[in-house]
């Protein structure tokens, strides 16, 4: 379980403070898909950056499993980030020069998994988004814009994490694909029994979603 209590994180500018996120406080459980929404600016991106350990917040907790993010030292940030937690991007962020097979072991690799078992396991999780032995040797330019989506998935969920974070993982994607990948982040989400979160600004998209949160001006709220 992701359990946030008053998350505060401000940007000084030359223009003053941005209070990007605001007493944000919220709980997400194990196999949940929870979506949160916002307008462009509204702080989505710095909230998931903030639980992705990619940025340090000024106040507040984050729990997962009973592990408080704060209580970690600098090699265990690190662990955090390769073993605990996967993202997800707009852009797929797959290395051009690697196969899809390829991306996914190398996430495993950095995630420490033994190597005899990483290539079993990168198929496998191939397997799961469904792209079969054709396409895992192909290289990202030879894949459409969801196929390399579906290896970025497959890359996130590869090394078991408790959390995913998703940014706007469908925006480079037409309607029809953007919906199958939720729903296949529902179904990777409910074999490994991790958390979800996903940023969006598709109000269709958050609906598929278990959950829905918006943030506005840094404050996060339930949608009902």
């Amino acid at each position: 379980m992701l359990k946030v209590e008053n998350l505060d994180k401000t940007f000084n500018t030359g223009g003053g403070n941005v209070h990007a996120v605001q007493k944000v406080s919220f709980t997400a459980n194990d196999g949940e898909v929870v979506a949160i929404i916002g307008a462009s600016g509204s702080g989505k991106s710095t909230l998931l950056s903030l639980l992705g350990l990619l940025d340090s917040p000024d106040a507040g907790s984050i729990d997962i499993d009973g592990v408080q993010l704060a209580n970690l030292d600098s090699s265990g940030q690190t662990k955090y980030r390769s073993t605990q937690v996967g993202f997800v991007f707009q852009q797929f962020n797959l290395i051009p020069n690697l196969s899809a097979k390829e991306n996914v072991m190398l996430a495993l690799e950095f995630a420490h998994w033994p190597k005899q078992d990483r290539s079993a396991r990168a198929e496998a999780m191939l397997t799961m988004v469904g792209l079969g032995t054709d396409k895992a040797d192909r290289r990202p330019a030879k894949l459409s814009g969801g196929e390399q989506q579906r290896v970025a998935i497959a890359r996130a969920f590869s090394a078991q994490p408790k959390l995913i974070l998703a940014d706007e993982p469908t925006g480079s994607l037409d309607r029809s694909t953007g919906q199958k990948i939720v729903a296949l982040l529902h179904e990777a989400a409910t074999q490994q029994h991790a958390t979800v979160l996903v940023v969006t600004h598709d109000e269709k998209i958050a609906q598929m979603a278990d959950r829905r949160l918006e943030i506005e001006d840094g404050v996060l709220k339930e949608i009902a």
